[in-house]
């Protein structure tokens, strides 16, 4: 049960009360109405704007319609006190009963708990990762990966239908380094002595490349000239670090549904026909861009291109669609890339992206409105840069010199789980520090040890209580009298039990995953306050020898603790520890 949107119905109950009785008009829209936990806690329970977004369309002073309004929600059999605050906000305090129906609700759903309908199957388009396939991934490309993977299980759990999806960028300058970069190891297996010039890629993941190339054609590839040899290099190097990547993603647990290659965009015509369907609108031109500001680069001069009016849709300045040598800039295939997820049937797009990307958010935007007739969103969220420390040192990496520090360097030495979830501990727009002695630490500066100890506490009491004898099942207990459960601690804990699925709901609306690990934390440390709380005053010990009532009671409440957490962790694809080692 979500009990804040329960009493959003409620309050849109008490207006269409009100509606018919003609104390106000009816038919206003209630959109923006919010139920959500007042800013002082000592205000109540839960606190609702209706009045103050409601108030004009309703031709009423704020005041007036808030005490009209409360005077309906006072007949609330759930509500035990109403009243309004500032300049209209009304303020419930609600029945204990009510948080505390909270528990055999989470015991009856499980780690399900917190699912909802509220996408209405809707789809979603997701793409995140996308990292160029010219090498294994490494740590700068970890967090995109978890923040993507995170936000379509969320996206899930309120109920849309999700693509992951992975952009390959397989077309341009970077490949054919790639390619040449793979050459040279296939001539370094078949026995020459290289030489690695500068702006290839030195790294040694290379050499098995290039090994399997002269396994499969011996010094064939070597006579041929390099227009023969390069595409197929290039594309036995594409299918290796493909490869390697997916590896790499499966190592997090992550695993997309569709790849999707650049390539086919320029070998289908995709690129020309959709830059057609902007001509026929008028939006592409021949013109003359102003010349960049700040400092003006040496190569710079006026020239005619060919533009997109993306300044139509929001954006600076118009966008080029070609080089001065007449093959497609970056941009061209981007809007035929997003006007195809658009042809498959995603409304909604979502795209995760590196922090160096930041600047083309404008365009792509402008690209997506004009392009699908503004029938499209697309929502760019962007991941800054992870700054990793080792022994207190910053680590630096380069995948042109050959050193960097890869996923599977980072995942090994402190497991899937440490990485998914600090990964989503700050908001994605920040920056991150990821230590590895920090980490790993068994504190509660380290969140992720400290959310996953209360799933494991719990877990230890639960086997105690089977130990001394406490015969339960998660049926038993969703059956319990939990009026036992009165200390401020344990109402506290279950009021954020029972707030869950809002947060879900609102972290989903927002494409912010993190709000489920800051959630999760705050739900740990109600339950390690808890505890601490039971060593002080024996008499709230979970397990009570004397009293089988109130240890069914508070065995069923931390049960549900350890469902919430689970859940919350499933959405980060964390696995929920049942003991610490």
């Amino acid at each position: 049960m979500n009990i804040f949107r329960h009493f959003e119905e409620r309050v849109r109950a008490g207006l269409d009360a009100l509606a018919n009785e003609g104390a106000i008009p009816s038919g206003l829209d209630t959109a923006r109405i919010a139920v959500e936990p007042p800013r002082d806690p000592s205000h109540g329970d839960l606190s609702t704007n209706a009045a103050m977004v409601l108030a004009k369309p309703a031709g009423i002073q704020p005041r007036q319609l808030a005490e009209k309004l409360a005077a309906k929600l006072a007949g609330e059999e759930t509500v035990t006190e109403v009243s309004i605050a500032g300049p209209g906000f009304i303020n419930l305090r609600l029945k204990e009963d009510i948080w505390r129906a909270a528990v055999p609700a989470i015991l009856r759903s499980g780690a399900s708990f917190g699912a909802s309908d509220a996408g209405q199957g809707k789809p979603v388009n997701v793409e995140y990762v996308s990292a160029n396939p010219t090498g294994p991934m490494h740590v700068g490309h970890v967090r995109g990966a978890v923040f993507g993977d995170a936000l379509a299980n969320l996206l899930e759990k309120v109920g849309h239908t999700v693509c992951r999806e992975y952009y390959i960028n397989d077309a341009g300058g970077q490949i054919e380094v790639l390619a040449r970069s793979a050459f040279l190891r296939y001539r370094e297996a078949l026995g020459e002595t290289i030489t690695i010039p500068e702006g290839l890629y030195p790294g040694d993941y290379l050499k098995p490349v290039g090994a399997a190339l002269a396994a499969q054609y011996g010094n064939e590839l070597a006579k041929m000239e390099e227009a023969e040899w390069l595409p197929i290099v290039r594309n036995a190097a594409i299918d290796a670090m493909m490869e390697f990547i997916r590896g790499d993603l499966a190592v997090l647990g992550i695993e997309h549904e569709v790849f999707f290659s650049e390539r086919t965009l320029h070998s289908s015509g995709a690129i020309e026909a959709t830059l057609k369907l902007l001509e026929q609108k008028g939006l592409i031109y021949t013109g003359v861009l102003e010349p960049p500001k700040g400092e003006l680069p040496d190569d710079w001069e006026p020239r005619p291109q060919t533009l997109f009016r993306s300044t139509q849709f929001g954006d600076d300045t118009d966008r080029a669609l070609k080089k001065s040598d007449g093959t497609w800039t970056y941009f061209a295939p981007d809007i035929a890339y997003h006007f195809d997820k658009f042809n498959r049937g995603y409304n909604t797009l979502i795209d995760v992206w590196g922090a160096d990307h930041a600047g083309y958010i404008k365009r792509v935007k402008a690209a997506v409105a004009a392009i699908t007739d503004g029938k499209a969103e697309i929502d760019v969220k962007v991941c800054q840069l992870v700054r990793l420390f080792r022994n207190g040192e910053p680590v630096r990496m380069s995948k042109r010199a050959g050193d960097f520090v890869t996923l599977r360097d980072v995942v090994d030495e402190v497991g899937k789980d440490v990485v998914r979830f600090m990964m989503l501990t700050r908001k994605n727009d920040a920056p991150l520090d990821f230590d590895f002695a920090k980490v790993m630490e068994q504190s509660r500066d380290n969140p992720v040890f400290y959310v996953q100890y209360a799933h494991a506490r719990i877990c230890s009491v639960l086997r105690n209580a089977k130990d001394a004898g406490v015969v339960f099942s998660d049926d038993s207990l969703a059956a319990v009298d939990l009026s036992p459960l009165t200390d401020e601690a344990e109402m506290g804990l279950i009021r954020l039990m029972a707030a869950f699925p809002r947060q879900i709901e609102q972290a989903a609306t927002a494409h912010e995953p993190h709000r489920i690990a800051f959630a999760l934390y705050d739900l740990a440390s109600a339950f390690h306050g808890l505890w601490n709380k039971g060593k002080d005053e024996p008499g709230l010990r979970f397990i009570l020898a004397d009293d089988r009532n109130v240890t069914l009671a508070r065995l069923a409440m931390i049960r549900a603790a350890a469902y919430v957490i689970a859940a919350g962790l499933g959405i980060l694809g964390v696995e929920p520890a049942e003991e610490m080692r």
